[in-house]
């Protein structure tokens, strides 16, 4: 069993052994502030606010997941139209990957083979490191001031 938070939802994964099939269950939908705050753009704050880092930030997020291009795009926060316009320097960079085709729409994915694709996935793991880590010393030294008043003796 799975928790998996997507864009604004967040859903509970399972698997159903008797018919061998993996079935979901929406746990909770999502307001915007709560998505980002389970998922954190890490790329977005290194690029800022740029389309490329939106999509790459997406697909490294859920890397083990099959998109469509319209899922990719909504999902992400780029537009239909610069995502197509930035699809073929994914598609040059071989960063994805077409995974199947479901009726009308084919699938894609993060290519986690691609070298590139590694290091860009290990990019964001070591921004969030840098982040946690920035997060825990505020928060030692906020704690530290709060047993310093604590102590003092009064006067």
């Amino acid at each position: 069993m799975y928790i998996v938070k997507f864009k604004y939802v967040k859903i509970l994964l399972y698997r159903n052994t008797a018919l061998r099939k993996y079935r979901f269950k929406v746990v909770k939908e999502l307001n915007k502030d709560e998505s980002e705050e389970a998922n954190p753009p890490t790329l977005q704050r290194l690029f800022k606010d740029s389309a490329i880092a939106k999509l790459i930030d997406f697909l490294t997020l859920y890397r083990d997941f099959d998109y469509s291009k319209v899922e990719i795009s909504r999902n992400s926060g780029v537009s239909w139209k610069t995502m197509y316009r930035l699809w073929p320097l994914l598609e040059k960079y071989n960063l994805i990957v077409k995974t199947r085709q479901v009726g009308r729409a084919t699938l894609y994915k993060l290519n986690t083979d691609n070298p590139i694709a590694s290091a860009l996935h290990d990019l964001t793991l070591q921004i969030s490191v840098f982040d946690a880590e920035k997060i825990a010393k505020e928060e030692l030294n906020n704690q530290k001031e709060t047993v310093e008043v604590a102590v003092a003796p009064p006067t």
